[in-house]
């Protein structure tokens, strides 16, 4: 267990102390006589562990003689995605692979700049990923008509993290409801962190990203306006367009009482759009909090609860061990009485990363060797345990193989129901003024600055113009 988790608490403090943006950087490999050099634009783990990960590979089924060498991009997500741009419209042809992020592949796909993996990956391989991964995952990495063009490289999966020994303290009983597979509602939440947080006398009970920023936008509000049954564009079939031919639904009631759940965690009753029943259990500096700082109170013992990624669930679990729960997003509504479609229940914003092929790749052959070898069961086995990823192969994740691995085992079943009911935003080339858009609303109405459904009305027509646009 030691050695695992201090490859994780490495991970961890490296992705940490990269700052802000880093360029672009070289790392050397000594390639031998006759072999083929990939290279693979990653993070600093990728370069950091970059032997270990090539023997992975060989491993798993890539060739001895092809060697991997990894450039690190910039920890800034969107810088990432405007240096790929510039290579790709530039022409070049290295680096052989990219990693995207799951958030902006599509644009991508949508230019024709990355390789169509349905014409490159083995037959098999491709079929593995359809039939293995998170549905939501291949999902962001496959053009319209299903042809594949991202390998899914590991996936990030929010839940809820708590304090089980105060809420049981409080006089609940988490394990005997099975609260680890079995949804709660957002009321019944709020009831219960509300009750702790008194008993306990914390500084606050629930901490989550509300700030006007991306988060917002695709992650905290995308996941609890689909868990009240509502969508951006009508639902899950339109979530990557056509872009100006889908309904634009963000004035619908599931959105607008979604909006008033979130006013009432923040201002409670005396809110006059609050919902009866639901309780006070957010700070008013939520609103400008995003991931740092809601960590950081779940972290310091001030907060019963917090909204987080995996990498947050691991460092929680290395800090209160037994004292740690882990549940699933709660829901508004049950599915079936959603209103758009493929809404309703739990729902967890999707994040993570893919590894697409360029087209102007003079190694080809030795790329698609990689991604094949990717997708194999003993990667994600690799990745899993010694990297700390958390990969996006639902099938790999039943395994017995992953459900010993030290620390993750334990939360693995919550954080595959995360993944069976991921929501993607609603990426597509508009989406960037979209988000912009949808966070600055959506802010200002938690923030009582608007009301909910005159908030949406406007979103609504901005929206509608934005679609018009293209």
């Amino acid at each position: 267990m030691a050695r695992k988790a201090t490859t994780r608490r490495k991970f961890v403090k490296t992705v940490g102390a990269a700052g802000g943006l880093t360029g672009v950087s070289g790392f050397a490999t000594a390639t031998r006589q006759g072999a083929t050099t990939i290279q693979w634009a990653g993070n600093p783990v990728d370069k950091q562990n970059v032997d270990a990960i090539t023997q992975a590979l060989r491993d798993a089924g890539m060739s001895q003689n092809v060697e991997i060498e990894v450039i690190v991009t910039s920890n800034i997500s969107d810088d990432v995605q405007q240096q790929y741009r510039q290579w790709l419209q530039a022409g070049r042809n290295q680096p052989d692979i990219l990693r995207m992020d799951s958030g902006w592949t599509i644009p991508f796909i949508a230019r024709n700049q990355i390789a169509n993996l349905s014409d490159e990956l083995s037959q098999e391989t491709v079929n593995r990923i359809k039939q293995d991964n998170f549905t939501a995952s291949v999902n962001t990495a496959s053009a319209p008509n299903g042809d594949l063009y991202g390998v899914p490289y590991f996936t990030d999966l929010p839940t809820i993290q708590y304090r089980k020994d105060w809420v049981t303290d409080a006089g609940f009983d988490p394990d005997g409801q099975n609260w680890s597979t079995e949804p709660i509602s957002w009321e019944r939440f709020s009831q219960v962190i509300s009750q702790t947080q008194q008993q306990q006398n914390t500084q606050y009970g629930y901490s989550w990203q509300a700030n006007a920023y991306e988060g917002l936008s695709c992650c905290t509000f995308n996941e609890l306006m689909t868990s009240f049954g509502g969508a951006y564009f009508g639902g899950r079939e339109n979530l990557f367009g056509p872009v100006g031919d889908r309904p634009v639904t963000v004035d619908a009631e599931p959105v607008i009482q979604a909006l008033r759940a979130g006013r009432t965690f923040v201002h409670g009753q005396d809110d006059q759009f609050s919902l009866e029943g639901y309780q006070q259990i957010s700070p008013e500096a939520v609103l400008q909090w995003t991931e740092g700082p809601s960590q950081s109170a779940f972290m310091n013992e001030n907060a019963v609860a917090m909204r987080w990624w995996p990498s947050g669930l691991f460092q929680a679990a290395q800090k209160f061990g037994d004292q740690l729960g882990v549940m699933p997003m709660p829901y508004g509504v049950r599915p079936n009485q959603a209103q758009a479609q493929g809404t309703g229940g739990t729902a967890a914003a999707l994040g993570g990363w893919h590894l697409t092929l360029n087209p102007n790749s003079q190694n080809k052959q030795a790329a698609v060797e990689v991604l094949n070898a990717v997708a194999k069961p003993a990667f994600r086995q690799y990745e899993f345990s010694q990297l700390g990823y958390f990969p996006p192969d639902s099938t790999f994740l039943q395994t017995q193989q992953a459900q010993q691995v030290d620390v993750w085992g334990d939360y693995l079943e919550t954080l595959r129901l995360a993944g069976e009911n991921a929501i993607p935003r609603p990426v597509t080339v508009v989406w960037p003024d979209e988000s912009t858009a949808i966070a600055d609303r959506v802010n200002a109405v938690l923030a009582q600055q608007q009301a909910p459904d005159q908030a949406m009305s406007a979103l609504k027509s901005t929206l509608q113009d934005i679609e018009g646009s293209v």
